[in-house]
């Protein structure tokens, strides 16, 4: 019932970023930032290691911290890397190195701080879909980071559905 009541709940917060992304679409363009078949790859294949992480997520997040690795900080506050980790947070969802990975793993390197991020995310909320909006405030503790995260996701969302990208095959990331 609680994973119900989550896909539920992530639905209705999808839809309302939607309808504020269309509303506000006159006073304030949003745009997503180009993303390579590598980052789209990467989000695809570690979003599926959380059950109830729609790889949405991680795009919007890779898009809002970094525009997809084209500015990898270091931030004002110090975070660091194409998913903007804390130094100090990132060794605790670092491991296992997934494939692909950096050895020993890295912020900087895109399929260690993708997966990093999944992890992050799937212990704190996103695991069935239970708290996607609680996950990305734990991942970033600001009301409207997470509005513009589910925002960016409705927009992904809307996009693969437009192009069918989401039926697409994913790239082998795999080496």
């Amino acid at each position: 019932m609680k994973i119900v009541a989550g896909i539920l709940g992530f639905t209705v917060l999808l839809g309302l970023a939607v309808f504020t992304v269309i509303d506000d679409s006159a006073s304030n363009v949003q745009s997503l930032a180009p993303m390579s078949a590598t980052f789209r790859g990467l989000y695809t294949t570690a979003a599926a290691t959380c059950p109830g992480l729609p790889p949405e997520i991680l795009m919007a997040i890779g898009d809002v911290e970094s525009g997809h690795g084209s500015n990898d900080g270091p931030s004002i506050a110090g975070a660091v890397g194409p998913m903007q980790f804390e130094p100090s947070t990132f060794p605790e969802y670092a491991l296992p190195i997934p494939v692909g990975g950096a050895s020993p793993p890295t912020p900087w390197d895109p399929t260690d701080a993708v997966y990093a991020a999944a992890r992050d995310l799937c212990a704190n909320g996103a695991r069935n879909g239970v708290d996607l909006p609680g996950a990305i405030f734990a991942y970033n503790h600001d009301t409207t980071y997470v509005a513009n995260v589910l925002g960016v996701a409705a927009m992904y969302t809307a996009q693969d559905a437009v192009t069918g990208t989401a039926n697409a095959p994913r790239p082998n990331t795999r080496k």
